[in-house]
C-alpha cells in the first residue's frame, strides 16, 4: 500500500508556484529514465523531449508575446504579459513532443496516448524526487508558428509543457471524482 499512498499524494503544483532549485542533470536523467518506461506498442519511441531552462525560458516567452500580438494586435496588454511570463517561473520546462510513425501497424492514436503517458510519468517522477510539476499546454502548444520556433518537424506536435521546480507552498487538494460512480459492468 505504500506505493498506492504515494500515488494518492500526486498533485499538480501550479507553475507560478515553482521556483529554484530545479532538477540537476542526474535528477533530470532519472526522471527521463522513468518516463520512457511507459507502454510503447511496437517499441516506436514516438516522442522526444526538449529542455527549456535559464534564459531560453524568457526568450520563448518573448516569442509567445510577439506571436500573440501578431495574431491579434488588439490583444489586451495583460494577456501579452501573461504569455511573456508563461515559462518564467519553473526553472525547467520539459516539452514532450509527439513524433508519430505514420503507416505503422500501431495506430497514431496509440502512439499519442503513449506520449500522454510519458507526460504523466514525468509528473510522478518529479514528485518522487521531491519536486513539484504541472502539465500544461495552452494555445502555444497548438500554434504552428511556435511549433516551428521550437524546432518541431511538420508531423510533430507538442503533447505537453511539463513545468518542474521546487514548490513555494503545498499544492492544494481538489475534489476528485468517485471512481465507483464511473465504473459499470459490461454485460453481454
Amino acid at each position: 500500500m505504500n506505493a498506492l499512498n504515494f500515488l494518492r499524494q500526486r498533485r499538480s503544483v501550479p507553475s507560478r508556484l515553482l521556483g529554484e532549485p530545479g532538477p540537476d542533470p542526474a535528477q533530470l536523467q532519472a526522471m527521463l529514465a522513468e518516463a520512457v518506461r511507459v507502454p510503447d506498442h511496437g517499441k516506436l519511441t514516438p516522442w522526444r523531449f526538449l529542455a527549456i531552462r535559464g534564459d531560453a525560458r524568457h526568450a520563448l516567452g518573448q516569442r509567445l508575446a510577439a506571436r500573440a500580438l501578431e495574431k491579434d494586435p488588439a490583444v489586451a496588454p495583460a494577456v501579452v504579459d501573461k504569455d511573456r511570463a508563461r515559462f518564467s517561473q519553473a526553472p525547467l520546462v520539459l516539452v514532450v513532443v509527439a513524433c508519430p510513425v505514420p503507416g505503422h501497424k500501431v495506430p497514431v492514436q496509440e502512439q499519442l496516448l503513449s506520449g500522454g503517458a510519458v507526460c504523466f510519468a514525468l509528473l510522478q517522477a518529479a514528485q518522487a524526487l521531491g519536486f513539484g510539476a504541472q502539465w500544461l499546454t495552452g494555445w502555444a502548444a497548438y500554434d504552428p508558428h511556435i511549433q516551428r520556433q521550437l524546432g518541431l518537424a511538420g508531423d510533430e506536435q507538442v503533447l505537453g509543457f511539463i513545468h518542474i521546480g521546487t514548490p513555494a507552498e503545498a499544492a492544494p487538494e481538489r475534489q476528485r471524482p468517485d471512481p465507483g460512480a464511473l465504473l459499470t459492468e459490461w454485460q453481454p
